[in-house]
């Protein structure tokens, strides 16, 4: 097991013991502020400091899939995010939760880089561990700045009762990230990053601050100072996973060198991650949820492994005008039954009322035609989501089965024909493939997987670069740069054929946002750059969109909030407790 996430246990459990206070601002771990009792022996300074990172545990800080479901890549079956309908306010639990886990993460390394001169430990180590605090307290601030767009400032450990401080600008908070990350890159005892089986693989490194300063730079339009760090990045040994799209997001490949920084788990309660649980299907190990879905408009814009795009049309003419409910024809099993077929033509009623013409049903080649609308597609859609009639290895109990995306669906589980059992079988989704789990021995839990989540990995700082150069005018350098990323994912590079040119600046600024989009797929990524790009409302909220079934038939749909979501509210608690705090432009406490 790994040192740092064996100390990322036993601080948490430190943490429960000694008193989180549990309120707003959850201000340090240890119940008194700058009592020093925390840094009396090297073994408590290390827990402290791990402590720090145990804050990227919290759902809204380091479980970025969640905020998926926000973007453009990925849906949720649940009716209640209520960002998605218009029906938010600033008492919603997204942004309370989002301010009150990121400052619990900002406090504990205020009260780290305060008190850690107490801990007897060597002039090398201190060095490093400040390194890894100011990293952190960086992180931190770095994604409230970007959800809230100025929040109030802290870098000194602070008492409950005197967290009043008002709101700093938005620019003077990117001063305090950008001086925090240069600190760490000045220090010498930062190392560059650290190598697969390092005991400290997953603390923050030198490579880590380029690539977050960098980010930061890019929210400020600073595109050369973006440039510069990102390239440093690659000169300090981080390169593209060589070994396949699909098994870079296993626990055999979570650290290798594509990887900068990554939320540490293990497989065990309350240390893992759930995302096998809320991606995987009842066929997962486990038997899971599927609560999040692949958004059927996101799979479409796959294109061809060439680069044409992909269109409906072609396999299926007309497909644009028949109503999407009479489109399930094309999906349907072979050798439907007469009682299946009955109950099918019932169920996909046209908006006229008319049951579902099936004249167009192939009783012995509907699998095989529906197949190849997927073949030939960039390989990144096969590896990370299941579509229709392709397999799945999945497992009842510590039984493996392979299993098949059929619909309607028949069963079972153990015998045949094995169809794939979803937590949602009277309809018809893309599921995930990405983080979930295969077979039965992959993860001992569907609660606990042990796959690391990367925060930063080495294909967004070469797309980032890409970007940077791109917004410079330097386009042909850019060029190589998504060129990197898509000859590792198999598809044509640009600039290789009819549908792969550039043309010109504006062109390669939308196949970049594109390629993001189908390289993080389920990542978090995404989310963060519609707000960046300014691009949200466009994603995903465009006329129709809402959860879909495969053939695009709407079971919701979403309601766009205002232009006033790209700068989420103070939480109106925050307000409540922090007279000094003013609210966001466009809400109402």
């Amino acid at each position: 097991m790994k040192y740092i996430k064996q100390l990322i246990v036993s601080s948490i459990i430190l943490v429960t013991i000694i008193g989180c206070k549990g309120d707003l601002l959850d201000l340090n771990p240890y119940g008194e502020v700058g009592s020093g009792k925390m840094w009396s022996t090297e073994n408590l300074a290390d827990q402290g400091i791990t402590a720090i990172y145990s804050a990227l545990r919290n759902r809204e800080v380091g479980s970025l899939y969640y905020y998926d479901c926000y973007a453009s890549s990925t849906t949720t079956r649940d009716e209640d995010e209520a960002i998605l309908f218009n029906k938010v306010t600033t008492n919603d639990g997204m942004f309370s939760n989002s301010w009150r886990q990121h400052y619990e993460g900002i406090h504990r390394a205020n009260d780290a880089i305060f008190n850690l001169d107490k801990a007897p430990i060597s002039p090398e180590k201190y060095a490093r561990l400040i390194a890894e605090s100011k990293f952190l307290r960086a992180y931190y601030y770095y994604k409230l700045n970007i959800l809230f767009k100025g929040v109030p400032l802290y870098l000194e450990p602070v008492e409950p009762d005197k967290a009043n401080n008002p709101r700093e600008t938005e620019e003077a908070i990117w001063k305090v990230i950008e001086k925090d990350l240069t600190d760490c890159i000045s220090e010498a005892h930062f190392p560059d990053k650290y190598k697969k089986g390092s005991g400290d693989f997953g603390r923050a490194t030198k490579s880590a601050a380029y690539a977050l300063r960098g980010k930061a730079y890019m929210y400020q339009k600073e595109w050369a100072k973006a440039e510069a760090d990102f390239k440093k990045v690659g000169d300090l040994g981080h390169s593209l996973f060589q070994g396949g799209y699909k098994q870079l997001f296993k626990e055999a490949n979570e650290q290798s060198d594509e990887m900068i920084f990554s939320v540490q788990h293990i497989g065990l309660s309350g240390y893992g991650n759930d995302i096998s649980f809320r991606f995987g299907s009842r066929a997962t190990f486990g038997s899971c949820w599927n609560t999040y879905l692949p958004s059927t408009d996101f799979v479409d814009s796959y294109t061809y492994a060439n680069g044409k795009p992909f269109d409906w049309n072609e396999l299926f003419p007309g497909w644009d005008t028949k109503d999407p409910a009479w489109r399930a024809v094309y999906f349907l099993r072979d050798g439907m039954t007469e009682k299946e077929i009955k109950s099918i033509k019932v169920v996909q009623k046209n908006k006229a009322g008319e049951e579902m013409d099936m004249s167009e049903y192939l009783p012995t080649g509907n699998e095989e035609r529906i197949l190849q609308a997927y073949n030939d597609r960039d390989p990144r859609l096969a590896a990370s989501i299941i579509t229709p009639y392709s397999d799945y290895n999945g497992a009842v109990g510590s039984t493996g089965f392979t299993y098949v995306l059929r619909w309607p669906y028949r069963g079972f589980d153990e015998a045949y024909p094995y169809d794939l059992r979803t937590d949602t079988n009277n309809r018809y989704y893309y599921l995930y493939r990405k983080f979930v789990a295969e077979g039965p021995s992959e993860i001992s839990n569907r609660s606990y997987s042990p796959i690391d989540f990367p925060l930063i990995r080495y294909a967004d700082v070469v797309l980032n670069l890409a970007e940077v150069l791109n917004e410079q005018d330097k386009v042909d350098e850019a060029v190589t740069y998504v060129n990197m990323v898509r000859e590792r994912a198999g598809v044509a590079l640009l600039n290789s054929n009819e549908y792969t040119k550039v043309n010109g600046q504006d062109d390669l600024r939308e196949r970049i946002r594109d390629e993001r989009r189908w390289e993080f797929n389920g990542e978090g990524v995404t989310f963060f750059d519609e707000l960046r790009w300014k691009t949200w409302e466009e994603t995903k909220f465009f006329e129709g969109a809402g959860l879909k079934q495969i053939w695009g038939q709407n079971q919701y749909r979403y309601t766009w909030s205002g232009d006033r979501v790209y700068h989420w509210p103070i939480p109106r608690v925050a307000i409540e407790r922090n007279s000094n705090l003013k609210q966001s432009p466009g809400w109402i406490d």
